[in-house]
């Protein structure tokens, strides 16, 4: 596995729709392998193929539902990724990896059901929930080359976001205090880097695919 670069969102590879995976095969694996180290890295929520310059139908996200100690092991494939149906709305706060220190206001499902693939090809379905379907919209947005500050309806000034990364400090201080870890960073919160969903400068990463 190895660490790819993170595009920015002055990149014009972020703008195009990405292509159907055609082919399961150790390409789309070497890049599958190299987006997992890339997300862990970033600690964030969640990882498009675009952002690391393949323009593939390829996503990553973090699903907080899943219990584990490691969040190698909330990690979900998504190849060819698909939204069947959408119920609810959340409205809360977005970053995104390759638009660092920007923090917006967006809308999404509260819950989503998506059909997708795994590495091997393999058809599966899943329905989330929450921050993880916030994750899975922010990430296939990146697939159509659609970047979340397009659809916020406000950016976070920076006393918000101050304020934000104090109440992540003080929620992990008390997951701490108590024996447990928090949730990996996330796009919704300060000190998150795709979902970060956004970046590397101690601010939070808002998220979202983040994400």
């Amino acid at each position: 596995m190895a660490l790819r670069n993170i595009l920015g969102s002055d990149d014009p590879a972020l703008k195009k729709h990405s292509r159907h995976v055609a082919d399961y095969n150790r390409r789309l694996h070497i890049l599958l392998d190299d987006m997992r180290e890339t997300l862990l890295e970033a600690n964030g929520l969640g990882l498009a193929a675009p952002q690391v310059g393949v323009l593939r139908r390829t996503a990553l996200i973090i699903d907080t539902s899943i219990e584990s100690d490691d969040p190698e092991g909330q990690i979900v494939e998504l190849v060819n990724p698909e939204i069947t149906m959408c119920c609810g709305e959340q409205t809360g706060n977005e970053g995104c990896l390759s638009v660092p220190g920007v923090y917006g206001i967006v809308t999404r499902p509260q819950q989503v059901e998506v059909r997708a693939f795994d590495r091997h090809g393999k058809p599966f379905g899943m329905t989330v929930s929450g921050l993880t379907a916030r994750a899975v919209c922010h990430e296939i947005d990146h697939l159509d080359g659609v970047v979340f500050t397009s659809l916020a309806e406000r950016f976070l000034s920076d006393e918000e976001i101050e304020m934000m990364a104090a109440e992540r400090r003080a929620a992990m201080d008390r997951d701490a205090a108590a024996g447990r870890e928090g949730p990996p960073a996330t796009g919704d919160e300060p000190a998150a880097n795709d979902i970060k969903l956004a970046a590397n400068d101690n601010k939070p990463d808002v998220s979202t695919e983040g994400h």
